[in-house]
């Protein structure tokens, strides 16, 4: 295990307080999700089981298309103590973890994709490391083979660049899997944005956090939602909110590409100037064109993406809709408004 660096006053203090039952919520955003959500509450009820806990699974339906939602709505009816929320379509995951959050009743939650490449063996650690006073406890991914080459390669880069660019610091390969305490929890959702990188908004509210490295198995059944143009604008999404970096670079970038054409243009009329008119060559003139108005696009490109961003914020609509909420008769009260 690694940590952050904290002050061992603020982690005692934490552990002090940590009450010795508390009720675990657990966050499952699911979309499509039919031919492993069985195994899924097999595997984790089984990890629970030992805990000796109570619990509560958070099921967010981001708008399946599937029998996601009847299997769910079956298990809770047999006593499985759930909720399901079911968004009105599919908002994508980060609106989906930002309702399971909202509707979470825990003093604990863990976040967990329900393919299962997040092992459930982790939540007695991840509770052991909440109990040393730590608000989070994040899976880091030491072994990602069950990725493709490109994946694994595109991954490194951005969190390499993104850590480069934005004022905070994001643990390279570590995903949503986490448990984080109900007063983490009460600070994320104070953050008012449409536009929600979760990764990088887990890093901003900071808290004492600790690493938990594990191997990432291969996904148990069903295929990932994810895709390469997905993941791009993920990516995209991810540096837009957190740094205004790129506007920058464009504008020193601009200023230097400026200079050298005002030393270029000094040197040609200094040149006319002592050996007379000169005719320039068509070759020339179209690089010099098509390369500087290829800077004006990008850098009005760069633009467009932090203008587009305010104008989502700007109208304030919701980050997800709700079209129902299914609970059975096993529902936890809520401990929501608890500050720990």
């Amino acid at each position: 295990m690694s940590t952050s660096t904290q002050s061992k006053v603020y982690l005692t203090r934490r552990a002090e307080i940590r009450c010795a039952k508390p009720l675990l919520s657990i966050v499952v955003p699911v979309f499509n999700e039919a031919d492993v959500i069985g195994i899924f509450i097999e595997e984790t009820q089984k990890v629970l089981a030992d805990l000796e806990l109570a619990y509560e699974y958070v099921f967010v339906d981001d708008g399946s298309l599937d029998t996601t939602a009847d299997i769910l709505e079956e298990k809770i009816r047999d006593g499985l103590p759930a909720r399901l929320l079911g968004l009105s379509r599919n908002f994508g995951k980060e609106a989906a973890l930002s309702a399971g959050l909202e509707h979470a009743h825990g003093d604990i939650v863990v976040i967990i994709d329900v393919d299962l490449q997040d092992p459930p063996e982790l939540i007695p650690q991840m509770v052991d490391g909440w109990r040393a006073g730590y608000d989070v406890v994040y899976g880091l991914r030491v072994d990602r083979s069950s990725d493709t080459l490109m994946k694994r390669s595109t991954a490194g880069m951005f969190y390499r660049l993104f850590n480069q660019l934005a004022n905070i610091e994001m643990p390279p390969n570590a995903g949503d899997f986490r448990l984080i305490d109900r007063s983490v929890v009460n600070a994320l959702l104070k953050l008012p944005e449409r536009n929600r990188f979760m990764k990088g908004l887990f890093a901003w509210v900071g808290f004492p956090s600790m690493a938990l490295p594990y191997e990432r198995p291969a996904r148990r059944a069903g295929e990932g939602k994810w895709n390469y143009w997905k993941l791009w604008n993920f990516a995209i999404d991810g540096l837009t909110g957190f740094t205004t970096m790129p506007l920058r670079i464009w504008f020193y970038g601009g200023a230097i590409i400026a200079g050298a054409a005002f030393a270029y243009a000094l040197y040609l009329t200094i040149r006319v100037f002592f050996t007379g008119v000169d005719v320039p060559g068509y070759t020339s003139l179209m690089v010099a064109l098509l390369f500087f108005s290829g800077i004006q696009l990008l850098s009005i490109g760069m633009i467009g993406e932090y203008v587009s961003r305010l104008f989502n914020e700007s109208k304030q609509r919701p980050v997800y809709l709700l079209q129902d909420v299914i609970e059975g008769p096993n529902s936890l009260p809520n401990r929501a408004n608890k500050e720990t």
